[in-house]
């Protein structure tokens, strides 16, 4: 896996959308490859459930010495997930003598947020199949 980090997509036009939402207008080539990377860290099990454990945090943040007794895998696998999600820019951390603190970076998961969510005054596509469209 490359170690760039994630290019979080910017809002191009004005308005008041903090980003591009996928039903506003279509992704660069760019922009596919770094969500791609965030929708990567965030499609395997363990890492997603070391995000919310995180995420969900009273404080805001986690020692590493709670996030691995809840798993049964060994350190250094906990270790290179908790890497991937900090490549996607997920995640930061900071070192406290021996211990490596995590925390959730909200600005990802809000721009994120914002991509998935549909403008509110676009109305729902019509689900009804047409008379003759195949079954």
């Amino acid at each position: 896996m490359s170690k760039q980090e994630l290019v979080v997509v910017e809002a191009t036009g004005g308005g008041d959308a903090c980003c591009p939402g996928l039903l506003t207008a279509p992704l660069d080539e760019e922009q596919a490859v770094d969500l791609a990377r965030v929708f990567k860290a965030l499609g395997d099990p363990v890492r997603l459930r070391l995000l919310s454990m995180i995420a969900s945090k009273a404080g805001g943040e986690v020692c590493v010495c709670d996030l691995t007794p809840a798993f049964d895998l060994s350190q250094p696998t906990i270790s290179h997930h908790l890497k991937l999600l900090r490549q996607a820019g997920l995640i930061d951390c900071e070192r406290r003598g021996t211990w490596v603190y995590y925390r959730l970076l909200p600005e990802t998961t809000d721009r994120l947020a914002g991509i998935l969510t549909r403008p509110a005054d676009t109305p729902l596509p019509d689900r009804r199949v047409r008379a003759g469209a195949g079954s």
